[in-house]
């Protein structure tokens, strides 16, 4: 018979699982990784009302992906393309950055389908006799290494002719030159400290599912515990 078990701790796990498998992936297709040097604006971006010119802007290069402005001459009017540079994985710009791209796809499919299987702990909390709470906690530990590897090699790859174009002739290996560090790095850092977090509090959510309270509410033949 199935029990459906809901405590606080483990819907708190489950819910870091989710957010942290969205963090990392938004993060991962986001081209905010690093913010450009200041492009000064064209002869075509004056403003038709004030006759002055537009202030710069700051174009943006992700891992495989670049955000840049693009005028339209005709009607004076400015767009932000965004886009992957890279058609296919090899014409990714470094090699340190398709390492990076296959450190943090690995880590981010394991969160993801943490994340898918954490959705149904409620129901099921052992297979094989095995608790999924510990068998999760171990993949995100492990997700959560794989995320670390991409991290770290990531600003090796910033001497390369695509981040120097962005970042000026004095970026190279871990040094950012005339660009600074978007969002979606601090967020991907932010989501890895997570994962750790998580495969810590998926002890706790075993402990809490597999408590003295649960099993007297399954004796007295209840199929739905929720507990504090």
């Amino acid at each position: 018979m199935c029990h459906v078990i809901v405590t606080c701790r483990s819907m708190l796990w489950t819910l870091l699982s989710i957010v942290v498998a969205f963090a990392e992936l938004i993060a991962f297709m986001s081209a905010d990784w690093l913010i450009g040097k200041a492009k000064p604006s064209s002869s075509e971006d004056v403003d038709n009302r004030t006759g002055g010119s537009q202030e710069p802007y700051h174009p943006t290069l992700g891992i495989y992906g670049r955000c840049t402005r693009i005028s339209h001459m005709q009607f004076s009017r400015r767009d932000t393309l965004c886009g992957p540079y890279a058609e296919n994985f090899n014409e990714i710009a470094s090699g340190f950055w398709q390492a990076t791209a296959i450190f943090l796809a690995v880590g981010i499919m394991i969160l993801c389908a943490v994340a898918f299987v954490s959705v149904f702990t409620m129901c099921v909390q052992s297979i094989m006799k095995k608790s999924i709470f510990n068998v999760c906690g171990l993949l995100q530990g492990i997700a959560g290494l794989f995320l670390i590897l991409g991290l770290i090699i990531y600003p090796a790859g910033w001497g390369c002719q695509k981040a120097i174009s962005y970042c000026g002739p004095y970026a190279s290996a871990y040094k950012l030159g005339d660009c600074s560090l978007g969002w979606a790095f601090y967020t991907a850092i932010g989501g890895t400290i997570l994962t750790f977090i998580c495969a810590v509090f998926s002890a706790q959510a075993e402990i809490a599912t597999s408590s003295d309270k649960v099993q007297e509410e399954i004796e007295e033949g209840k199929n739905l515990i929720c507990l504090l």
